[in-house]
């Protein structure tokens, strides 16, 4: 199975705020190339809020979500950053596969340049 993973990064104009935004299949085996990004978005603006929404994602697996937040709940190396918080739909998608030559939607409100 092919388990991609795209991040969009989205950052409030006052700097106080950053979103990332999980599309893709988002798996145990996967989860852990986003650990650098959270950490980096965490260093923008400290205290800046981060926000790591999973709702647009199409496969998410529970292994992986347990995993993500221990590494977030965990991590000692910004001393005084801002709340994280992880936006995971009800229900957990299971894997579907994206037909060929169909690119999974971007998050609502935002357009194709």
């Amino acid at each position: 199975m092919d388990h991609k993973l795209s991040v969009l990064v989205q950052v409030d104009l006052d700097g106080a705020y950053v979103r990332l935004v999980v599309t893709g299949c988002l798996t145990e085996a996967n989860q852990h190339v986003l650990h650098p990004l959270i950490h980096r978005a965490r260093m923008l603006i400290p205290p800046v809020t981060l926000s790591i929404d999973l709702t647009a994602a199409v496969h998410i697996e529970a292994a992986a979500v347990d995993l993500l937040r221990w590494a977030v709940d965990h991590d000692e190396t910004l001393p005084g950053a801002g709340p994280v918080e992880l936006l995971v739909p009800d229900g957990l998608p299971e894997h579907r596969p994206v037909p060929v030559g169909i690119t999974p939607q971007a998050p609502l409100g935002w357009q194709a340049a």
